[in-house]
């Protein structure tokens, strides 16, 4: 499953994972083995109704059971009978509790036969329709089960510890079709319904069992024998075969990768409206968002979507070939679905891609980490499993792939994953069962890296300096971990220990860079390295090649910085070399990065550069920065742009209108360039408060500019937002968030409602407050989560009370805890500014007495001139 990340910022230590409520989860026990689900289901689509029946056929592994309890919640369970004899049961509206005739018998197997109905359910199964605001959504019906959502539309033991097969038989009505795990193998007509009969032949857990109906398009390709499909709305077959279109080549990559051809008789991919995930990977049936879809200019420099479909299609091996035993161990598969990103783009795009690929990753898990909070990527104590999908579990742990395949080498990586895949297909998985694939399979112990990185929370932040000693041709390297707790000792500190290797560079007169490499151990707070070398270096290289997740700040002389943003072979190190260059702030930093903007050969490290650049306030940086409007790879323009949003001239003002007024190919370099736009035109610049021109050149996008997923139009909102003290910014984004505006632009205009509203009047927040109070009572998730984020940027009581009443009233868990998240920022917020306000008001309090002193002290040299002239 790909998630959506929702992270607010704080301003201190992370928070407690681990909220109020929170406690140890484990897997109940297992009287019986279920062999076997089938569902005979009716939809009524106009009704939102589902009806139907449940047959579980169980395997008893214990004698002398005689009752069994289900989860089925919100369910009508209208009959129960058990190897077809009716039965009398107790259902409190979350667990069906059953009373057997007799009690079990290992090997002899019982079959629960459950009819049920359920009528407009608000999880697990959602019907998507028209209505007056949205006239043109299309019809479909879309099941979600990650985590505990199957329960909501069928009766199961729903734990992923529990693996079966599986069937749907579903009628429909025509001219819709239905989708669902494994093979089609009968379809009839009936007067104007069509059944449709799925079955899954492969176990897999109750989770992972889906169904989508809908007016679908369907493309048809394949990989060798398997069936490749794709299902898309009505008239998105072009933007279907650009976005889907490498699956069969990523269907090939997999499974060489993993060792094992894909496991299932066909793979369907069904584009959902109103998906609450970005995609979720049912057996053979993976649901995407349509909002992956691109059209032939969105294609030009997206990726996301390509990634998309490679997370969940690589979750077909891990998640579902390989089934996690509790939600604790997610990692294990959202961590390799991620990590399949890195692998899938290096094959794709080469090397230089993916590691800068890999470092989003890091930086996304990194603001988690100090933003939300930390924890051990295994943790069995939480409030909702849910909670688990983190970027602990996502970005951290295909971090912690990455280390894995870096400490064994190619060769033993494959061997390793080979492993673990093929003893353990069809199975479910502990991290444990990972450690030991990988010691099985390459006699290495790495337990030390999953100790220090799986088991606990965090990872290593250092602080390295460098020096020369020309007289003994030493060069000295110091490595302090700054992330270390003072007062604490040994591993209490939080210090890693971790080899690291570490190259210094070396550029001859034909301009070849050659790299000396030495490996050291980093075990201390503070450890300083000497290395004997035949000659100065002209550049040092930490962490040689990036491997390590890590944050790192160098602390090296320039002439070094700049010989490795410029010689360095790995872009990371180049990125590490700007960073550190920026913070130079002077003249000589400012020409160096300016350099690398414009010749730097791979477009991740100029993105980058502008980025420093706005950093250092000299107008020489926005210079270049304009210049790198021109760059031909429309990601660098983007970071230009933004960067440009952060140098509040007349300067940067100009460019970035200039920019917006004539337009981009891509639809990305214009919504940053109108965010920028924004940020600097409410500014004071040349003597103005605010430029009221971009504010209509915003407008002006709005009201021209609606194209895919409304990319550009967002971008104009989030300009408007930066208006903070402007009435009529928040008139013009108000209307914005009515039911009515395109989804992706009403959620971006909810969102930010908060940004603009630090900056109002009492009154325009009250109106703030009442709109985003009436939009929490909807019950969309992602109308939800935008209500949160909304509200966790404001800095007012009324905005606690909001969130308070949705955290008690949602019944999603991510939602309430990211309710409960924003509370804690908010407060934060009011007590910081109440902090500053005593603290003016103080210092006003001391200029007063100041004043009166002085006053007093001239009054008295008045006097004592006076009597001085008297005498």
């Amino acid at each position: 499953m790909l998630n959506i990340h929702c992270y607010t910022a704080a301003d201190n230590e992370p928070n407690s994972f681990e909220l109020p409520g929170a406690r140890p989860h484990y897997n109940p026990d297992r009287p019986a083995q279920v062999d076997h689900i089938a569902l005979d289901l009716a939809l009524d689509i106009a009704q939102k109704k589902c009806s139907g029946t449940c047959s579980i056929r169980l395997n008893p592994i214990r004698n002398g059971v005689d009752r069994l309890t289900l989860d089925a919640v919100a369910l009508e369970i209208q009959s129960l009978a058990v190897d077809g004899a009716a039965r009398s049961f107790d259902h409190d509206g979350e667990e069906l509790s059953i009373n057997l005739p007799t009690p079990l018998v290992v090997d002899q197997p019982v079959t629960l036969t459950i009819a049920y109905r359920v009528e407009a359910p608000q999880r697990g199964m959602y019907f998507i329709g028209p209505d007056h605001h949205y006239p043109d959504k299309p019809v479909q019906v879309w099941t979600q089960g990650e985590d505990e959502d199957s329960r909501y539309w069928f009766p199961c033991f729903d734990y992923p510890g529990q693996l079966s097969t599986s069937e749907i038989r579903v009628k429909v009505p025509q001219p819709y079709q239905a989708v669902a795990n494994g093979e089609l193998v009968a379809t009839e007509e009936e007067g104007d319904f069509k059944v449709y009969h799925w079955v899954q032949r492969q176990v897999h857990p109750t989770y992972l069992m889906a169904l989508a109906v809908g007016n679908f398009d369907l493309i048809q390709d394949h990989w060798q024998a398997v069936p490749v499909t794709y299902h898309v709305d009505k008239g998105r077959q072009a933007d279907a075969q650009r976005t889907l279109g490498k699956t069969p080549q990523m269907l090939a990559f997999f499974s060489q990768v993993f060792g094992y051809d894909y496991p299932y008789p066909k793979y369907a991919q069904v584009c959902a409206a109103d998906f609450i995930f970005g995609g979720m990977e049912n057996t053979s049936c993976t649901l995407l968002t349509d909002r992956c879809l691109l059209d032939e200019r969105a294609a030009l420099d997206n990726r996301n979507s390509e990634m998309l479909v490679a997370h969940e299609l690589a979750h077909q091996w891990f998640g579902d070939l390989l089934v996690i035993n509790h939600w604790s161990h997610a990692w294990i598969k959202e961590g390799m679905a991620s990590y399949a990103e890195v692998l899938w783009t290096a094959h794709e795009y080469g090397a230089d891609e993916a590691n800068y690929y890999r470092l989003d990753e890091i930086r996304s898990y990194v603001s988690e980490d100090k933003s939300r909070y930390r924890r051990p990527m295994v943790t069995h104590v939480y409030r909702e499993a849910i909670e688990l999908y983190d970027g602990h579990i996502y970005e951290k742990g295909a971090c912690v792939y990455h280390m894995i395949h870096q400490a064994l080498g190619d060769e033993l990586f494959q061997q390793a994953i080979h492993t673990f895949v093929r003893d353990n297909a069809h199975r479910t998985v502990e991290t444990v069962d990972l450690i030991r694939a990988i010691d099985r399979a390459t006699g290495r112990n790495l337990r030390p890296l999953f100790d220090q990185y799986v088991f606990r929370g965090g990872y290593p932040d250092y602080k390295v300096t460098y020096s020369w000693d020309k007289d003994s041709c030493l060069a000295q390297v110091t490595v302090t971990q700054t992330q270390a707790q003072e007062g604490k000792t040994g591993t209490e500190k939080g210090l890693f220990d971790l080899k690291m290797p570490i190259a210094f560079g070396y550029r001859d007169e034909t301009g070849q860079v050659t790299l000396q490499s030495f490996t050291v151990r980093i075990h201390e707070q503070e450890q300083s390295f000497f290395f004997p070398l035949a000659k100065k270096p002209t550049f040092v290289s930490f962490d040689q090649g990036s491997h390590t997740l890590k944050t790192v700040t160098l602390n090296y002389p320039l002439p070094e910085l700049k010989a490795q943003l410029q010689d360095d072979p790995d872009p990371l190190s180049r990125i590490d070399a700007a960073d550190a260059i920026a913070k130079k702030g002077n003249l000589e930093a400012v020409r160096a990065l300016a350099t690398a903007l414009e010749s730097d050969p791979f477009w991740g490290v100029r993105a980058e550069v502008a980025e420093q650049l706005a950093s250092v306030k000299l107008d020489q940086a926005v210079d270049s920065l304009i210049n790198g409007l021109a760059d031909v790879h429309p990601r660098v323009r983007r970071a230009v742009a933004n960067a440009l949003g952060q140098v509040k001239t007349m300067a940067s003002y100009q460019a970035l209108y200039a920019l917006l007024d004539s337009g981009d190919p891509s639809y990305y370099v214009e919504a940053a360039a109108a965010e920028a736009l924004g940020k600097v035109a409410a500014t004071p610049l040349d003597g103005q408060s605010q430029q009221p021109q971009g504010l209509q050149m915003l407008e002006q996008v709005l009201q021209e500019r609606a194209g895919w997923n409304e990319t550009v139009r967002s971008g104009a909102i989030r300009g408007v937002s930066q208006f903070k003290t402007s009435e009529a910014a928040l008139t013009l984004l108000m209307p914005y968030t009515q039911a009515g505006v395109p989804q992706p632009l009403r959620l971006t205009a909810i969102r930010a409602l908060g940004k603009i509203s630090t900056g109002q009047g009492k009154a325009a927040i009250e109106r703030i407050l009442d709109q985003l109070d009436l939009l929490s009572r909807e019950t969309f998730f992602l109308t939800q989560v935008a209500v949160v984020s909304a509200l966790g940027s404001m800095e007012t009581p009324g905005a606690i009370k909001v969130l308070q009443s949705l955290a008690d009233h949602t019944p999603d868990g991510r939602v309430r805890r990211r309710a409960e998240e924003a509370v804690q920022t908010v407060q934060k917020a009011i007590d910081k500014d109440e902090a500053v306000q005593t603290l003016q008001q103080e210092i006003d309090e001391l200029k007063r007495a100041n004043q009166d002193l002085k006053s007093r002290l001239e009054s008295l040299e008045a006097k004592t001139k006076t009597n001085s002239s008297a005498g």
